[in-house]
């Protein structure tokens, strides 16, 4: 019997990272492939949720943008940080993640045919919302050893049927933070092609010294033409909790509200409540939260590196990128796995991620928002495994 999935879907039916985390499971493998912390979270946080079940505030349906409350808190959120002027009625809307808000606005704009342009190696997820919108994806390499955004490049993609540029800083997988002039030549380049930008900026907050993201929302002409997402889960360390959104001009706002309220009309009630304060955090929560997050950076690729990998480091996200030519692979896909049987660690390729294989074949990401005696041992592993 053929399979019942629609073609354009095939080539989604299985992820890198469902892979990855089942070859972890089965042979009890350190898991650095999957991106989500192994602490919680604020426990200010834990409590107003639970306050929220418990006193019934949150057990029914939220309305279907989201709490007014969080909607309000997103829009100072982004005038505080960003000093950017939001609606919090309609130029704000809460989804099931960023997956969700994300899919949503793809599947809001992109009609059959159009082009959506995104740099690779690009997080698993664009690929299968372009193709659910019918659209087409095309992908501009980052270049160089340090795998910088190429405009050149950039604009040579640039056609006819180009609609959306689906941008994304910090940058997963690769850890890089798009600097203010590479931001600057995008923008040029989508107000030249009258592009629609999607701004994935779930990791906003993980950013490290010499590297703070800014939004190209806030560049001259752009905050017109761009959806900047955001997420809860990566800026409090709750990412089962599932709450993200987006904020932007009420035309494009409302297309992906359109669109959204019909894939899980909605959710996370209670959560919902905790995320609002925690966007109003002093900014100590902050600082801190990246200081930690640098620290355990800075562990992971001081050891990979005394382990022979050429590290990439970490500019923002949960993630830095090795090249894995020592160790005797001409691919990452073929080093990741084999590494859980030969060292009990898992890591994601690049080129898993990327369209042409070849861009992202010497790469692979390593997640280190895990607890330091977890990193340790993930090194302890490797040396035995590799060496």
């Amino acid at each position: 019997m053929t399979s019942p999935l629609v073609p354009r879907m095939a080539e989604h039916t299985t992820s890198i990272f469902g892979e990855m985390s089942t070859l972890a499971t089965q042979v009890g493998a350190i898991n650095l492939g999957q991106g989500f912390p192994d602490t919680d979270g604020p426990h200010e946080l834990k409590r107003i949720a639970m306050d929220a079940i418990e006193d019934g505030r949150g057990n029914q349906y939220p309305p279907p943008h989201g709490l007014p409350l969080l909607r309000e808190a997103i829009a100072a959120h982004q005038e505080r940080f960003y000093s950017l002027q939001v609606d919090p009625g309609p130029g704000v809307v809460v989804g099931t993640g960023a997956s969700e808000v994300l899919q949503s606005a793809l599947l809001a704009l992109v009609d059959e045919g159009d082009e959506v342009v995104m740099f690779e190696p690009w997080f698993d997820i664009y690929g299968a919302g372009i193709s659910l919108a019918r659209g087409v994806r095309v992908g501009v390499p980052l270049s160089g050893p340090a795998l910088r955004p190429d405009i050149d490049a950039l604009r040579a993609a640039m056609t006819p049927r180009t609609k959306v540029l689906l941008l994304n800083s910090p940058h997963n997988p690769t850890g890089i933070v798009f600097t203010v002039d590479e931001l600057r030549s995008i923008a040029q380049v989508a107000i030249e092609h009258d592009l629609i930008v999607i701004s994935d900026e779930a990791y906003e907050h993980l950013w490290f010294a010499g590297h703070q993201h800014t939004p190209i929302a806030t560049l001259p002409g752009m905050f017109d033409r761009t959806i900047t997402v955001g997420s809860g889960g990566k800026s409090f360390s709750f990412t089962g909790w599932k709450v993200g959104w987006a904020s932007g001009p009420a035309d494009l706002i409302g297309a992906v509200r359109v669109v959204r309220q019909h894939l899980s009309f909605v959710s996370g009630g209670p959560f919902q409540y905790a995320m609002a304060a925690g966007l109003g955090l002093p900014d100590q929560y902050f600082a801190e939260f990246r200081a930690d997050l640098s620290a355990k950076r800075d562990l992971l690729a001081g050891g990979l590196a005394e382990l022979g990998f050429g590290v990439l480091m970490s500019q923002g996200t949960y993630f830095l990128t090795t090249d894995v030519g020592r160790f005797g692979y001409d691919d990452g896909l073929s080093f990741c796995r084999d590494l859980p049987d030969r060292a009990g660690v898992v890591a994601i390729p690049h080129q898993a991620l990327c369209d042409d294989p070849a861009i992202g074949a010497p790469y692979v990401r390593w997640a280190f928002c895990k607890q330091p005696s977890v990193l340790h041992e993930a090194l302890e592993r490797l040396e035995k495994g590799l060496t």
